[in-house]
């Protein structure tokens, strides 16, 4: 046998070596994406609360199998119910359990409204009226009730939205943490403007309206009990009006999504599981402030999977993402907004992230409950 030949036989081993790796690899994704969330253990934990893998096992097997209808099996940021007029009314719900109830850069009464007004928002409806349900632990101040009242009142002020009904109960000292508040809110989404995961298209753009991370962080540092003392707040803000920016400039944006309970993370998961497709991100495009980046370092937390409570992720097609990224940028609250990855044929239904070393890696939803009360 000559060199030549000794050459090429090793050269056909290598290959034969590199395609059975990478058929090994794409086996080992694709029992991965075939994973569903499983609903495990006899009782609920705080990990079913947390918005990650254990949230969406209690969601499909409990909550979905007991009112199954085809406005809930979507299950979107609010249901789209359509009227006759063309318009569609977009219907939202959401209960809030932070502790402790002020945190740098908001309370739980921000919370309330700007949730809600936000999911409106992920539908492309413009949010109009909200309800508001109070629980109320016996003894709970009424100065402090005040004051959660009055920043509700502003945050609505703010969104151009209105509380127009409500309720209130009582109960024992010790059931409720201080305050549960429940909002509710309806919206109109104009005719003919459609947000879906099933529009999502390979070669499609995964756009970030700013930095991500800072309201989880800024909840777990005001209760004092970690010893790390950093300059964080949250990022609570009503969204609605920078979606409006985003929708005007880029009106065939597939899909948006806010990334609260998870983060970015489980969203992505989320948004790949429902499409069918694959999500590559750029771990280098992430926009993560450096305090909040030390304060996970220093917990063992990755930034993707921290909530957020004033930013969203959008969809959108390549040849409408500069104007895209250019109307989110001039807005205030969209100044860091970047492109963070893009839609893949595959691997199908798995999320995979560029790191900063050049390897790849796959996101996964949120597992546990590592931030526990926090919106």
């Amino acid at each position: 046998m000559t060199v030549a030949d000794r050459t090429d036989r090793t050269d056909r081993t290598d290959r034969t070596d590199r395609a059975d790796r990478k058929d090994e690899v794409l086996e080992r994704i694709e029992a991965f994406r075939r994973r569903r969330p499983r609903l495990l253990g006899e009782v609920v934990t705080s990990a079913h609360g947390a918005g990650g893998s254990a949230s969406a096992a209690l969601v499909d097997t409990v909550f979905v199998d007991a009112f199954r209808n085809p406005a809930l099996e979507v299950l979107g940021d609010g249901a789209i119910l359509p009227l006759p007029s063309g318009e569609s009314l977009a219907f939202s719900t959401d209960s809030f359990v932070v502790r402790p109830l002020r945190f740098p850069g908001g309370s739980i009464g921000h919370l309330a409204v700007h949730g809600t007004v936000n999911d409106l928002a992920m539908t492309g409806a413009r949010p109009l009226w909200l309800s508001a349900a109070f629980v109320i632990e016996e003894g709970f101040p009424i100065d402090e009730l005040r004051r959660i009242a009055g920043d509700m009142a502003d945050a609505a002020q703010a969104a151009g939205v209105r509380v127009v009904t409500g309720d209130t109960k009582v109960v024992d000292t010790g059931a409720a943490d201080g305050l549960i508040v429940t909002t509710a809110g309806v919206g109109l989404v104009p005719a003919g403007r459609q947000l879906s995961a099933h529009r999502v298209r390979p070669g499609d753009q995964v756009l970030l309206s700013g930095t991500i991370g800072e309201h989880g962080m800024a909840v777990m540092l005001a209760r004092g009990n970690l010893a790390i003392e950093a300059d964080i707040r949250s990022d609570t803000a009503a969204v609605n009006a920078l979606v409006d920016e985003l929708l005007a400039a880029a009106p065939s944006t597939r899909w948006l999504r806010d990334p609260t309970r998870g983060g970015v993370g489980t969203v992505c998961n989320e948004l790949a599981r429902d499409s069918g497709l694959g999500v590559l991100l750029d771990e280098r495009c992430l926009p993560v402030r450096p305090e909040v980046h030390g304060a996970c370092e220093l917990l063992g937390i990755d930034p993707i999977h921290v909530a957020n409570e004033g930013k969203f992720l959008a969809v959108v097609p390549p040849e409408q993402t500069p104007a895209a990224l250019a109307a989110l940028q001039k807005h205030p609250q969209g100044r860091l907004a970047a492109v963070i990855g893009e839609i893949t044929e595959q691997p199908a239904g798995t999320v995979a992230m560029r790191t900063a070393l050049g390897g790849t890696r796959i996101v996964d939803m949120l597992v546990g409950d590592p931030l526990p009360r926090i919106c």
